[in-house]
């Protein structure tokens, strides 16, 4: 079983995978996080969309833009494994794979981050630095975290 990694703009998903993103990040971001938020945020049109599939199935997903869609520099978002693949340990392999996207599509060294408090360490361990102070962001900890 390997893990096949994709980047589309959002006019290149399928109408497959759009919805099955989507439900991924319903899945765990509302239902498993118990947070009730807008997720259709009318920003998934601007991003490009990395996806990790196994056996055709999204496992892993986050979502990149470019400077100044987001944040004033390039960023990532939306950073998501499915439950039943986490021990697999590719939330690490989707970061990086995100990072990477975005020096090739964007050009782009400086990355910004809004990260659940509660993963500080996961990406302190991919070279992100906390700035600032944490601050609720729907309803959960959250603290901006950048790369350089």
């Amino acid at each position: 079983m390997e893990v096949v990694w994709e980047a589309k703009n959002f006019n290149e998903l399928t109408v497959g995978e759009l919805y099955d993103l989507l439900r991924l990040r319903e899945q765990v971001f509302i239902i498993e996080q118990n947070c009730i938020y807008p997720d259709l945020d009318n920003k998934d049109q601007k991003a490009v969309h990395v996806l990790g599939k196994l056996d055709g199935k999204i496992i892993a997903y986050s979502r990149i833009f470019k400077p100044g869609d987001y944040f004033e520099t390039a960023s990532i978002g939306r950073v998501v494994t499915d439950y039943s693949y986490r021990k697999l340990k590719i939330g690490h392999t989707l970061m990086q794979k995100s990072i990477l996207e975005i020096k090739n599509k964007f050009k782009h060294d400086f990355i910004t981050i809004s990260a659940q408090c509660y993963l500080l360490e996961f990406y302190k361990n991919l070279g992100f630095k906390p700035i600032g102070e944490e601050y609720l962001e729907d309803n959960i900890p959250h603290i901006r975290m950048i790369n350089k």
